[in-house]
């Protein structure tokens, strides 16, 4: 009984050792450079039925492998006019990053050419995204404060933020600060400066005066 046992882990030995030396002679050791071309068990991604660009492909109408879009196709990005011309989300330019190109140093106005339909979609933004925080009135008192959720939240009325460069507001709602999250990945980089914006229409209204006015605005006040 002892010698069968024997000899049958003997056999296993020899049958498992005659394996492995065949899996390395095909295989080959880890990091060995070899000439041979390598054994291929799926050789779906290295031999894919693919056409190549602009070349002949005679199932089509046109013959062609490279078709225009179908009609009514949306464009994966849109440039953003600014006053420099249209800029796109890839570019390094102030109008996505809202620093001076080459410097850290933030852009003091906002790119974009400021109307009364920019302020509006910059209003129902604020009021989308920011408001819950900093209150419509961007005073502190959002509903977060109310409920204890967010007990300290800035008031936008301060000073320190009022003295910030709009590239830095900017900065701030793509990249987030302290406890407010980043809004970069879910607000389009122009609603981002349409907040900017309508977030200063909403300062001068609590820190304009009348002096703030031209003399023919002051005379229509009276």
């Amino acid at each position: 009984m002892t010698r069968h046992l024997i000899a049958i882990l003997v056999s296993g030995a020899l049958i498992g050792t005659a394996v492995g030396a065949a899996l390395v002679g095909i295989a080959g050791f880890h990091g060995r450079l070899s000439r041979k071309p390598p054994l291929e068990i799926f050789a779906d991604m290295n031999r894919q039925p693919k056409l190549r660009p602009q070349k002949p492909f005679e199932f089509l109408p046109n013959g062609v492998s490279s078709q225009l879009a179908p009609p009514g196709t949306i464009a994966r990005s849109q440039p953003i006019e600014s006053a420099s011309g249209p800029v796109y989300s890839f570019q390094d330019s102030p109008v996505n990053s809202g620093r001076i190109n080459g410097t850290t140093n933030f852009i003091e106005n906002n790119p974009l050419a400021v109307n009364a339909m920019f302020l509006a979609r910059g209003h129902e933004r604020f009021d989308i995204y920011c408001a819950p925080c900093h209150g419509k009135l961007g005073d502190g008192n959002g509903i977060t404060k109310k409920i204890g959720a967010m007990p300290a939240v800035a008031n936008l009325h301060d000073l320190r933020i009022v003295s910030m460069t709009d590239g830095e507001i900017f900065n701030t709602i793509t990249h987030g600060k302290n406890t407010m999250g980043a809004y970069g990945p879910i607000i389009p980089t122009q609603d981002r400066w349409a907040i900017v914006a309508y977030l200063r229409a909403l300062q001068l209204s609590w820190l304009g005066s009348t002096n703030d006015l031209s003399a023919t605005q002051q005379a229509a006040l009276k």
